[in-house]
């Protein structure tokens, strides 16, 4: 049996996060999610919170809580990688989240593309395992992201440059070939990252309504890679993307 043959939805999980996680008093309902260390340093520095809750997928994951615009918000930093990050969506789901926003890096498969730039993906393309325990691989190669209008629409009213486009999601970082990412060019894919297709079919699975951006650091579309911003990002870039986080946030 293949990995895309593993959906089932005629038995029960075994494990459930309701066996390991409780909801918890008072617990924001709008989350923000970041996979920056440096990027959630800069939303402590900036924005006055308190830890409320924590998790473990490898290490511990504190959730910290703040108000912004008058709205109370969640947030903390994930795993990089689509079973960690899902497998924290089911806990923050139990602990009372509903409405969240998810907001890293990736890689342009477009030169045009300027570094940083806004992308908010459409579809995303399936080149990991977990979105396969959550949608079944009938469905199609691509998962759509059903919040990318609205995503785009708040960020034209915030006056953010921002262009929507396919995304291709790997779980092997060091596996984009050459002839893998021509592939997903002529699909329309302008980005790469390792996260989109999994969560937006945990969201699928689970109905609930999950939006992201992401900007653009490295870029694979070129002779040579090019590291770009990547590991090069100033704070003034870091704090940029986590205002524009809170602002879409509240929006939701």
């Amino acid at each position: 049996m293949s990995i895309i043959e593993t959906f089932d939805d005629t038995s029960e999980a075994i494990l459930k996060p309701t066996n390991i996680v409780k909801r918890v008093d008072g617990f924001p309902e709008i989350v923000i999610v970041t996979f920056s260390e440096r990027v959630l340093d800069v939303m402590l520095k900036n924005y006055q919170s308190k830890v409320i809750s924590s998790m473990i997928a490898g290490f511990e994951h504190l959730i910290y809580k703040t108000e912004y615009a008058g709205r109370e918000i969640a947030f903390y930093m994930t795993s990089i990688g689509a079973p960690a990050t899902v497998g924290l969506l089911e806990e923050i789901l139990i602990k009372g989240g509903r409405r969240i926003l998810l907001f890293g890096s990736c890689g342009s498969l477009d030169n045009n593309i300027t570094d940083g730039h806004i992308v908010v993906p459409t579809h995303a393309y399936r080149d990991e395992g977990t979105s396969y325990h959550y949608v079944s691989s009938t469905e199609g190669e691509y998962i759509k992201v059903k919040t990318a209008k609205r995503t785009f629409e708040i960020l034209k009213e915030l006056n953010v440059p921002t262009i929507c486009g396919r995304t291709w999601t790997t779980d092997a970082i060091y596996r984009e070939t050459r002839r893998n990412m021509e592939l997903r060019k002529d699909d329309g894919c302008i980005t790469v990252e390792m996260e989109c297709a999994s969560i937006m079919a945990f969201a699928q699975n689970k109905n609930v309504d999950i939006y992201q951006f992401l900007y653009t650091a490295d870029n694979l579309d070129s002779e040579q890679w090019e590291p770009r911003l990547l590991g090069n990002m100033s704070d003034d870039y870091r704090e940029r993307y986590a205002r524009i986080a809170f602002e879409v946030a509240v929006r939701m």
